[in-house]
């Protein structure tokens, strides 16, 4: 059961967040998909989903990375998405004091430069270092940059918070980053 959780996981991550047109998806400006569309076009893509199979995962998934509405007939991913999309969040103060989890080959580059959104919509932040370092952890070797969101935010660099916890902003400057 755990390992259909994974692979469907995976399945609407890539389709809600990246490439919902991989299946003919259509998403709405602000990212959320037809329930009953996205099993159709699931099925018809080889993946088979039903109504409490998706109501399950997005319930049971650790990072919260999907969102069901109320009347759990549209579904969206909660950020991550390398497509454009208005999540409709509004500027939050952010703590004093969010995390970035990395791999340490990326460090220099991240020094460098900052931190940028790369190919998604925005750079994520985690409350704790904890989250970070699972984050860092993915890509090899993990580093856990401090980020000083108070200063940033007291030079009108705008946070935002996802539906599931993740901080974003646009780009942290160098200025911003140290190592923990």
């Amino acid at each position: 059961m755990k390992n259909d959780h994974v692979k469907v996981s995976k399945f609407l991550s890539y389709v809600l967040r990246h490439k919902p047109d991989a299946i003919g998806l259509d998403l709405d400006a602000e990212g959320w998909a037809s329930v009953d569309e996205l099993i159709e076009k699931a099925r018809q893509a080889d993946m088979t989903l039903d109504h409490p199979l998706i109501a399950d995962v997005v319930a049971t998934n650790d990072k919260k990375r999907f969102r069901l509405s109320e009347d759990q007939s549209l579904i969206r991913a909660s950020q991550g998405h390398s497509i454009e999309i208005d999540l409709g969040l509004k500027p939050v103060a952010p703590p004093d004091i969010l995390y970035h989890g990395t791999a340490t080959r990326f460090l220099d580059s991240i020094l460098a430069q900052g931190l940028l959104p790369q190919a998604r919509q925005f750079v994520h932040l985690s409350s704790d270092a904890e989250t970070a370092t699972k984050v860092g952890a993915r890509h090899g070797a993990p580093v856990v940059l401090i980020v000083d969101a108070q200063k940033m935010a007291g030079q009108d660099l705008i946070f935002f918070q996802a539906d599931n916890g993740v901080w974003l902003t646009a780009h942290v400057p160098t200025d911003f980053i140290s190592k923990a």
